[in-house]
């Protein structure tokens, strides 16, 4: 039977008589096998820091819909220019709804870049945008028109989740990127993971119908089309903070290699608290994150001045996240 088909038949399946599937599956599965996976992410945890895994001031930091909706006001821009002075903050992506903001920006924050953060679901997983639909597309296009008539210094695009291999969404690169470049303005992506094992974005497609990870070919091809991406590094499932602080150091070198060199590579950090199995709050911390990536820097290109990190996101983040970020990142 074709995977795929095998995997559409799963889905179909009782969620009990899919548990049952599982369980005989993680059954079989040697536990040295499981043990070896476990050890090789704790290892990558492992490593003497360099002092040059440090800032490059390119930065980002997601910002939430207060600062769109009427509850931000220019005080509030006050007190964030003081919390990003002295940082590597070179990016703010916002939902595109308020111009006050940018001009706000621009006048006390010189230096920062303000991106129109857009953001959607996305077919075949959710019933939202085609984005293999040509007028689709054109619409996307003229609402990335509109940001940059705005004065923004550029777009930023959070579409969830795209499939690796879709086409519309790197023709779609292709149409707004033509625009940006003509405005004199960046183009921004978030991405998925990377696949930790070859293949693994296709057995959880076929399986559960969610595709969590992009293969590295088709992050290179998203990369070569954009002007930045940041990588969505959390809701790992990773229950230690070893673990977590090893698969961020194995998801910055597979990005490393990824990406092309004029290309500014963002790893996400985990800027809220979560417990749930897929994020835990005591695992994914600031600290093991940050210490990852300085680990996978130094191991795949140290000196590379287009990296960075991006936080994710304002109005979830503590006053300890800030400091675990300027401490550990900053120096």
């Amino acid at each position: 039977m074709p995977f795929s088909a095998f995997g559409a038949r799963w889905r179909g399946w009782s969620w009990w008589r899919r548990a049952l599937v599982a369980l005989a599956v993680a059954a079989a599965v040697p536990v040295a096998t499981i043990g070896g996976l476990l050890v090789a992410l704790r290892l990558h945890d492992v490593g003497r820091l360099s002092p040059d895994a440090r800032t490059r001031g390119r930065d980002a930091v997601w910002l939430g819909h207060a600062w769109v909706d009427g509850r931000k006001t220019d005080a509030d821009v006050a007190a964030l220019a003081r919390q990003l002075d002295g940082t590597g903050i070179r990016d703010l992506y916002v939902h595109p709804r308020a111009q006050w903001f940018v001009e706000a920006v621009h006048r006390e924050l010189p230096k920062i870049r303000v991106q129109g953060w857009l953001g959607d679901e996305v077919k075949p997983e959710k019933d939202a945008l085609d984005l293999e639909d040509a007028a689709t597309r054109d619409r996307v296009t003229a609402s990335a028109r509109q940001v940059l008539d705005l004065g923004f210094d550029g777009v930023h695009f959070d579409m969830e989740p795209i499939r690796p291999g879709s086409a519309g969404w790197l023709a779609l690169l292709d149409q707004v990127r033509a625009v940006t470049a003509g405005r004199g303005a960046k183009l921004s992506v978030a991405a998925p993971q990377i696949d930790p094992l070859p293949g693994l974005h296709t057995a959880g497609i076929a399986l559960s119908g969610h595709g969590k990870w992009w293969d590295q070919a088709y992050f290179t091809a998203t990369a070569r089309r954009v002007d930045q991406i940041a990588v969505m590094t959390y809701d790992t499932s990773m229950q230690t903070e070893p673990l977590f602080g090893g698969y961020v150091a194995l998801q910055t070198e597979l990005a490393l290699e990824a990406t092309p060199k004029d290309v500014d590579l963002l790893m996400g950090l985990p800027f809220y608290w979560d417990d749930t199995w897929a994020h835990r709050g005591g695992a994914e911390t600031v600290d093991a994150a940050v210490r990852g990536v300085r680990l996978g820097l130094a191991r795949e290109d140290l000196h590379r001045p287009a990296f960075g990190v991006a936080l994710y996101v304002d109005f979830a983040a503590t006053p300890e996240d800030w400091a675990q970020y300027r401490r550990g990142w900053v120096g």
